[in-house]
C-alpha cells in the first residue's frame, strides 16, 4: 500500500456515509487540525504549567507523607492517561477493524507512542515516590505489575504495526492486539478493588467524595487537564505529520509513474 487512498474522499468499502465521518475526511482533518493545533499547544502548556507549580511549590504537604506526596502531581495524571490514552488506541483499533477508515490506523500508530511515553512516566515516578514509602524501588503488586502489562501492550503495538511488509496486514494485527489487550485496563481500574494490594485506592472516584484536601485537589485536576491536552496535541501534531508524509509520498510515487 503506497498511501495513496488516504488522498481521496471516497468512501472505502464497509464505511459508513460521508456525515458520520466528517472529521475522518483527510483534507478537512488538516484543515481543522491547523485552526485548533495553536491553541490545544498554548492549552496544554499553560494548564501543565500551573497544575505543577501549584502542587509542587504551594500545595499543603502531607501529614503522612510530607513533601514525598508532590510526586502525585506528576504521577497522577500520568497514570490516568496511560489508562486514557490506551482506551483511545483501542477506540482507533475498533472504528479500523470495522470501518477500515486509514485515518484511524495513522492515529492508532501514533497514539501508541505517546501513550508509552505516558505510561513510562507513570511507572518511574511511582518507583520514585513507592521507595521512600514502601522502601522499595519495585514490588510485583497488581497495580504496579498490570501497570507494566499496559507499557507492554504499548510497545507491542509499536513493534507489530511495522513488522509486515504489507501496512495493512500490520495494522490490522495491531488492531486485534490492542482490543484483546484491552482487558487489562478494568484490570488496573480496580486491582485495589480486587486484591490486597500496597497500593492506596484510588483518591478520586465517579461516585465518591476525593479523599484530598481542596487545595490539593485542585492542583491535581489542572495537572490533569494539562496532560490531557499535552496528550491531545501531541498525537494531533504526530498524526498530522503523518498524514501529510503519506500526501507526499503518493504524489512522489504518481510523479515517478508518470516519468517512467
Amino acid at each position: 500500500m503506497d498511501g495513496s487512498h488516504i488522498l481521496t474522499n471516497a468512501p472505502r468499502p464497509g464505511r459508513p456515509g460521508r456525515s458520520l465521518h466528517r472529521f475522518a475526511n483527510p483534507g478537512r482533518f488538516l484543515r481543522l487540525a491547523a485552526r485548533v493545533q495553536p491553541w490545544l499547544n498554548a492549552l496544554a502548556l499553560i494548564l501543565t504549567a500551573t497544575g505543577l507549580i501549584w502542587g509542587l511549590f504551594f500545595a499543603p504537604a502531607d501529614w503522612q507523607q510530607g513533601d514525598a506526596v508532590r510526586i502525585m502531581y506528576i504521577h497522577v495524571p500520568a497514570a490516568w492517561l496511560a489508562s486514557a490514552g490506551y482506551a483511545g488506541l483501542a477506540a482507533c483499533a475498533l472504528v479500523s477493524l470495522i470501518w477500515r477508515h486509514p485515518l484511524a490506523d495513522l492515529a492508532a500508530m501514533e497514539i501508541s507512542p505517546v501513550g508509552a511515553g505516558f505510561t513510562a512516566l507513570c511507572l518511574a515516578t511511582g518507583s520514585l515516590w513507592g521507595k521512600p514509602m514502601w522502601g522499595a524501588w519495585w514490588v510485583w503488586d497488581a497495580r504496579l505489575t498490570s501497570v507494566l502489562v499496559l507499557f507492554f501492550l504499548y510497545l507491542g503495538h509499536i513493534v507489530l504495526v511495522r513488522a509486515f511488509d504489507d501496512p495493512v496486514r500490520g495494522q490490522r494485527a495491531g488492531a486485534i492486539l490492542v482490543l484483546v489487550g484491552a482487558i487489562d485496563l478494568p484490570i488496573i481500574k480496580f486491582s485495589v478493588v480486587w486484591w490486597n494490594t500496597l497500593h492506596q485506592p484510588d483518591t478520586i472516584t465517579l461516585l465518591g467524595a476525593p479523599s484530598l484536601y481542596i487545595t490539593m485537589l485542585w492542583p491535581l485536576l489542572i495537572a490533569a487537564l494539562g496532560y490531557s491536552a499535552t496528550f491531545a496535541a501531541i498525537v494531533l501534531a504526530r498524526t498530522r505529520a503523518a498524514v501529510m508524509e503519506r500526501r507526499i509520498r503518493a504524489l512522489l510515487a504518481a510523479r515517478a509513474e508518470a516519468l517512467s
